[in-house]
């Protein structure tokens, strides 16, 4: 067996038997949880940078006894492309977004949302059978009451929380079809009243006594036991937690449990490949004990060295104080100059959405009056006594062209349209002139409105300054700076501070004020720096494959325009009188409703080019508003670190005396690994010389069947996603 698939195994087979020792260990009586307790650290799934990832709360909202009474779900979409328009599975009903105004169209369980490139979080409420059920029963001196009878009794009191997994597929091991539950780790917690609790014991927990209430908290894991095919007589895996306690007037508030399943998600199952060579190992684990034992001395020795260098450490720490103190300075001025970007970049998207939302109905408008030609069109046709098919918009010119050439003299008509396509296309390189002036001029004013709301921003910004400099120092004689200082400190009342940002915001009303921010911004935008920012952003405008298709586009709309024309001319028409009277109609008609197509084409374009606009200015709000997110973290984290370097710098005495308490208890850890050695590793052994093969076919089948339940209320297949579930039970009062 390869030594990845020996470690993975270890370690579920240690976690396990870690589980079993923190119930056995945890077992005792209330004093001695008044020991400290370390906090187990968070863990949490990462996912792809191009991926859309749900992630998923339910809350459920339980009696005193379990029984659900309601089911509340919480789902945060992490649109992590950006996407624009979402697609999401839900069962949920009454769905409200709780962040955002992002909208959805629900047909069915498909939710499709109008993400605009954000996350989306919503909630609902879903009445549908839990993965994992929730039972609590309470005794009162070994008799099974009902939660209302116990409420204000006083004797030793069992409260017991049972579990049933639900949730299971069936697999086949070793030829044999076996349950394999999802793997749910269930850790319920509650405080209690110490003057309500005596002598509190749990099973599979542990406790916490602050001298007032005493924390409770149970593990267990329902379904493993039976997945895992382990005799309870070799190691008894936890599926319910019971604590017992003596009360008096009892009384329990809220219990809250939360059920989850990420802890097997994340093993790596092709890893357990082969369970040979595991029983080996457990030589080279006894060997690592060995060499960790002589760790111990190292890490004494290594102590005394720290202990030395202390004065050295203090030293650069006050360098490095110095260095973050600039950091945070920069910071703070980056995170300004961000502000007013995203402010400008919002204003912008803001103004092409409302432009796109008006796309359907212009398109759905043109569309309507084009089938309305069509149609009369066809009605004259078939009154002339011509079998004609239905006209569309996509075919009635190939359908005109049919019936024209079918008629007599049709010969005219086309000499006519290629002596008029000539003529036209001599004029190609003029028309491209003009249409590659006209876009130029559209894209130099969508430039120039961009840059002017950025160069507003920034001049109203230095107003605001000098205009609070002017308030502040007329109100209290001091400058900025020092007002701002004394506000800080607190020695600036809240009625002159409120004074003054009234003074300051009635001045900025002001209509002198108004006018020299028209005048420095129209000054601005005149001066030959902003005029060279705007010929070169239109410049690169003019450059991108988007307004070359334009261009092209629009020459070829102006053609078909300048033929469409010509051909109804009088010159044209006079060319055709020859031809029979119905030949000349039809000729007009179609050219009528070419010239209509070349004005609906057009329109299209148009709102297309809307809409893409309106796309790329969301992407570019988006991206500023990251920016400025990441600008306050990074404000907010150099002022954390320069914090966080002077406690570092004032705690250097207490360091010193820390290195030293360790460097004393360095021989007691030699102590506790000799105790892990005796107590953890023997039971390790114990369970390689059972079954490893079933055990490890079965931690795989586990391992597959908690990947595949990643969600209660539904989700997209095209989503990856996690779910956690947050029992809350109704308080029992004494009353």
């Amino acid at each position: 067996m390869n030594k990845v698939s020996v470690k993975i195994t270890a370690f579920v087979l240690c976690a396990v038997l870690c589980l079993s020792c923190f119930a056995s260990a945890s077992a005792g009586p209330a004093d001695k949880s008044e020991e400290p307790q370390k906090e187990l650290p968070a863990v949490s799934a990462g996912s792809g940078d191009a991926e859309i990832r749900k992630d998923e709360t339910v809350y459920v909202l339980a009696g005193a006894d379990g029984s659900v009474q309601k089911i509340i779900v919480s789902d945060w979409i992490k649109n992590a492309p950006g996407a624009a328009f979402v697609t999401d599975f839900t069962g949920l009903a009454d769905v409200t977004n709780v962040k955002g105004d992002e909208t959805c169209t629900i047909t069915g369980e498909t939710a499709v949302w109008n993400a605009g490139g954000s996350d989306i979080y919503y909630q609902g409420h879903i009445e549908k059978e839990l993965p994992v059920g929730l039972t609590v029963t309470f005794k009162l001196d070994g008799q099974t009451v009902s939660a209302e009878e116990i409420a204000g009794k006083s004797g030793r009191v069992t409260i017991r929380f049972d579990y049933e997994n639900r949730q299971y597929e069936t697999v086949k091991i070793n030829g044999k079809d076996e349950k394999i539950y999802v793997p749910f780790v269930m850790l319920t917690g509650m405080l209690l009243d110490n003057d309500c609790f005596r002598n509190i014991e749990v099973s599979n927990g542990k406790l916490l006594n602050d001298g007032d209430r005493t924390a409770v908290l149970g593990l267990a894991l329902p379904g493993l036991q039976e997945s895992l095919g382990i005799a309870k007589d070799k190691l008894d895996i936890p599926d319910y937690v019971e604590i017992t306690a003596d009360a008096v007037d009892f009384r329990l508030g809220m219990t809250v449990t939360v059920a989850v399943n990420e802890f097997f998600s994340h093993l790596d199952a092709s890893k357990l490949d082969s369970a040979d060579g595991l029983a080996g190992s457990v030589d080279e684990l006894s060997d690592g004990m060995n060499r960790l034992l002589d760790g111990s001395s190292a890490l004494y020795d290594g102590l005394c060295t720290l202990l030395e260098k202390s004065d050295g450490l203090a030293e650069g720490i006050g360098q490095l104080a110095d260095g973050a103190s600039a950091l945070r300075d920069g910071a703070s001025a980056a995170d300004d100059g961000a502000a007013q970007l995203k402010t400008g970049a919002s204003e912008l998207s803001g103004g092409l959405n409302t432009l796109r939302d008006s796309n359907a109905s212009l398109n759905g408008g043109a569309a309507q009056v084009f089938d309305t030609l069509l149609s009369t069109a066809e009605t004259q046709i078939k009154a002339r006594g011509i079998s004609v098919p239905a006209l569309t918009i996509e075919n009635y010119a190939q359908v005109l062209d049919g019936i024209i050439a079918s008629l007599d003299e049709t010969s005219v008509y086309e000499q006519a349209l290629a002596q008029v396509t000539a003529a036209v296309e001599e004029n190609r390189p003029l028309i491209i002139e003009k249409v590659t002036a006209a876009v130029r001029e559209q894209a130099e004013a969508q430039v120039t409105s961009a840059v002017q709301e950025q160069v507003s921003a920034g001049v109203v910004s230095a107003v605001q300054e000098q205009v609070s400099d002017q308030v502040i120092a007329e109100a209290t004689g001091m400058s900025r700076s020092d007002y701002e200082a004394a506000v800080s400190a607190g020695k600036i009342p809240q009625k002159t501070q409120k004074a003054i940002s009234a003074a300051i915001d009635a001045q900025m009303k002001s209509d002198d004020v108004q006018a020299l921010i028209k005048a420095n911004t129209a000054a601005k935008m005149a001066s030959d720096e902003i005029k060279a920012v705007i010929r070169e952003n239109t410049d690169a405008q003019m450059q991108t494959d988007a307004v070359a298709q334009t261009i092209s586009e629009n020459v070829e709309q102006q053609i078909g325009q300048a033929i469409s024309e010509a051909m109804a001319s009088d010159e044209v028409q006079e060319k055709l009188a020859a031809a029979s009277e119905g030949a000349k109609q039809l000729i007009a008609l179609k050219a009528s409703l070419d010239s209509y197509n070349t004005f609906y084409r057009g329109l299209l374009t148009y709102t297309d080019g809307v809409s893409s606009a309106a796309d790329g200015a969301a992407a570019l709000a988006s991206g500023i508003s990251d920016l400025k997110d990441g600008t306050a973290q990074l404000k907010t984290g150099t002022a954390s670190l320069y914090d966080g370097i002077l406690q570092i710098k004032d705690g250097m005495p207490a360091l010193t005396d820390g290195v030293t308490q360790l460097k004393d208890g360095a021989m007691q850890l030699n102590e506790g690994l000799q105790k892990l050695n005796e107590e953890g590793i023997r039971k390790i052994i114990d369970l390689v010389e059972g079954d490893l093969s079933s055990l490890t076919a079965r931690l795989k089948a586990t391992i597959g069947v908690s990947g595949h339940y990643i969600n209660y209320s539904g989700i997209s297949p095209d989503m990856s996603g996690q779910v956690k579930f947050i029992y809350r039970t109704d308080e029992i009062s004494s009353k």
